[in-house]
């Protein structure tokens, strides 16, 4: 019978989790089968059926069980809370048989641990439904980009049903009294006590001086008062006298010798005459001078900077001298110019690299995937590498050959690489952010 789908979406929006070295999304069937001979059906049905499409990018996610399907944000309060105790009751078991099996001396049942304890790791709220009224999870194996394991899985729930602050009332102030427009803005006077007494007490007298006797006008000098002159300013006032007179007498006493100056009418000179009497008489020689002229600089061609494709991987100059590979950390969607001999389409190759560990995943063929752990680094000239350990194991129990991929810087720093499968095969290969 075919199940409801609850949810669909594109690998690359989301971070796998994993254990032991293995993504759990990897091995998802086999997880649920393996709980299922474990008689665990109640763990089953809280994890959702994957289905990953032909490229390999996408997965659609079905409910394991039938019923109604409600989003845990649709539900009311009620349900919320008796899914979250299921959900709690849940992962006590799974912790509990995840301990047991990491202490079993078989590496498979050690592995089977190892994943089962990150499984129910998922990327929030919105990825949770309610079927039947239990809770069903999609994505599980995954979290948001850039983000890692919570420790407390449900936390995303609890936030959810936490209690919303009520709001504060904030007191409304007391109207503040509206002035008054009647009142004067003069301030009234002070009131003046009038006794009787002062109403009938006698007026004083006023007096009036009588008009002195004008003085016949006189002129200024005869106005001024005499004043009586020091006697010690005499001298200096002799002196004054002298120094003023002195020059006037000088004329008067020059020798008659002197002879009578003459007038002459003044002679007409020309602009041509009076430029030569200020010019030299001599012709002046032009004297000529080697002067370096200082050759042109040559122009400097300009800088043409590309622009960066959205997503490509960018190795930053100053990151590549220190010898750092931090812009290689994150999801990669790797572009091959390859065709798979089954579909015709280019294989599926996305890598997942942090501090130059990780696992690279191809899907090909009829949705066969592959997964294998790489590394990578620098060399001393600059050249990025990233290697695999052998060849990808698939989940159809085939091999598939791994490239070994070289990068360098080139226009604006853009990573350009080449992905080499043996001395005779290499195509070109470029990597592009996941989720851009």
């Amino acid at each position: 019978m075919a199940k409801t789908l609850l949810r669909s979406g594109n690998l690359d929006d989301f971070q796998a989790v994993g254990g032991g070295g293995q993504a759990v999304f990897e091995s998802a069937l086999q997880i649920r089968e393996a709980l299922r001979l474990r008689k665990q059906q109640d763990i089953v049905d809280c994890l959702a059926i994957p289905q990953v499409n032909d490229g390999g990018d996408r997965v659609d996610w079905y409910s394991p069980v039938e019923g109604r399907v409600c989003s845990w944000k649709a539900a009311d309060e009620e349900n919320r809370l008796r899914a979250l105790r299921y959900l709690e009751n849940t992962l006590a078991c799974v912790d509990s048989l995840s301990k047991k099996c990491l202490q079993s001396p078989k590496t498979a049942q050690q592995l089977f641990g190892s994943l089962l304890s990150k499984a129910f790791q998922f990327p929030g709220e919105n990825f949770l439904f309610l079927v039947d009224g239990k809770p069903v999870i999609s994505f599980w194996g995954f979290v948001n980009l850039n983000e890692n394991a919570r420790d407390d899985v449900l936390d995303c729930l609890r936030e959810s049903l936490a209690p919303e602050p009520a709001p504060v009332v904030i007191a409304k102030p007391d109207p503040e009294p509206e002035p008054v427009t009647d009142a004067p803005l003069i301030p009234p006077a002070s009131v003046v006590r009038i006794t009787p007494e002062a109403l009938y007490a006698p007026e004083p007298a006023v007096v009036v001086p009588a008009p002195e006797a004008q003085a016949p006008v006189r002129a200024p000098a005869s106005v001024a008062k005499k004043r009586r002159v020091p006697l010690w300013s005499l001298p200096v006032a002799a002196v004054m006298v002298a120094a003023v007179v002195a020059p006037l007498l000088w004329p008067k006493q020059a020798p008659s010798a002197e002879p009578v100056p003459v007038a002459l009418a003044p002679k007409s000179i020309n602009a041509v005459e009076l430029l030569a009497m200020h010019l030299p008489l001599q012709q002046a020689d032009v004297v000529e001078r080697n002067v370096q002229v200082p050759a042109p600089a040559p122009e400097t061609p300009p800088v043409i900077i590309a622009a960066i494709p959205k997503g490509a991987m960018v190795m930053e100059a100053n990151q590549v001298k220190a010898g750092s590979t931090r812009f290689l950390n994150g999801s990669w969607r790797a572009l091959l110019d390859v065709k798979d001999p089954i579909t015709g389409k280019p294989p599926s190759l996305r890598y997942q690299i942090q501090n130059n560990k990780g696992f690279a995943r191809v899907v090909h063929g009829h949705n066969v995937v592959c997964r294998v752990e790489v590394f990578s680094g620098l060399h001393s000239t600059g050249e990025l590498m990233i290697k695999s350990r052998g060849n990808a194991r698939c989940t159809d129990g085939s091999r598939y050959p791994m490239p070994e991929i070289a990068c360098k810087a080139g226009t604006s720093d853009i990573a350009e690489c080449q992905a080499r499968y043996d001395a005779k095969t290499v195509v070109p290969l470029t990597f592009k952010k996941a989720g851009v």
